[in-house]
């Protein structure tokens, strides 16, 4: 397990947990990022990634990407 900013571009993984404040949690839940969902990273830039969840994508800043772990 894994923090999402430590997988590969392009790579497929499944969310295994979320962590994080109750707040922050449910912002990401809010978005698509539950456990047990694919989901692919798309690109990392400066302090932002593009993921691809439930067939939308998303950008999100590394902060909250460390919070999900694949």
């Amino acid at each position: 397990m894994m923090p999402l900013t430590f997988a590969d571009v392009g790579e497929q993984n499944v969310i295994k947990r979320i962590s994080g404040k109750p707040e922050a949690k449910k912002h990401l839940e809010d978005m698509g990022f539950v456990v047990g969902s694919v989901i692919c990273l798309v690109s990392k830039f400066g302090e932002n990634v593009i993921v691809n969840v439930k067939d939308t994508r998303i950008a999100i800043s590394a902060e909250m990407a460390t919070k999900i772990y694949v």
